[in-house]
């Protein structure tokens, strides 16, 4: 199974970032919650711009240097 988010959109799913980051459905919810991942709702579909992934990761590396 690939972990590679796709490249082609602008957007992912809950389930692509917790393959992309080796987290659990309840922690990328946590994170979304928190605001520390900002996504969108389309319907009931549940979006993450992939601008908004790469803030957090960049954060993320930012507070662990």
């Amino acid at each position: 199974m690939t972990t590679t988010l796709p490249t082609t959109h602008i957007a992912v799913t809950v389930p692509e970032v917790m393959a992309a980051l080796k987290l659990s459905r309840f922690k990328v919810y946590d994170l979304i919650r928190s605001g520390a991942l900002p996504s969108y709702t389309e319907g009931r579909a549940r979006r993450i711009p992939l601008d908004s992934l790469h803030t957090y990761m960049r954060n993320k590396l930012e507070e662990a240097a």
